[in-house]
């Protein structure tokens, strides 16, 4: 078994004791992902530029992995706020619009207030 594991540099990668994500056999894991700009550690107001934001990190996450979004088999969505959901949906779209993968969105507190989506995903390495 082969492992890697992949850090953005989010303090709270340290604080809680996880990784961005983790490459294994082929398979990526990336761990629930929040709106914050990492290298300001600010986050946006609106929840569509918290969802592009987190999307963003996701991709380079798996861009380091040797993969990109298209590559995405599982995504779920969390949302404290499920009516704010309808307003990520042309992010989500056009994030993966190639990878359609199986998705789930629920609703669940988040560790900050300021968090309104978290998102994670599952994807499988292109062969090489």
């Amino acid at each position: 078994m082969t492992r890697t594991t992949i850090s953005t540099g989010s303090p709270f990668e340290e604080r809680i004791g996880y990784s961005r994500a983790v490459l294994c056999d082929g398979w990526i894991f990336v761990a629930g992902t929040t709106g914050y700009d990492y290298a300001t550690m600010t986050m946006p107001q609106a929840v569509e530029d918290q969802c592009a934001n987190a999307i963003k990190t996701i991709a380079g996450a798996l861009a380091e992995a040797g993969a990109s979004l298209d590559d995405v088999v599982r995504v779920r969505y969390i949302l404290p706020n499920p009516e704010d959901w309808p307003a990520c949906w042309p992010v989500t779209r056009e994030a993966f619009a190639r990878a359609k993968p199986a998705a789930t969105m629920f609703s669940a507190g988040l560790q900050e207030a300021e968090m309104k989506i978290e998102i994670e995903v599952t994807a499988r390495a292109p062969q090489s």
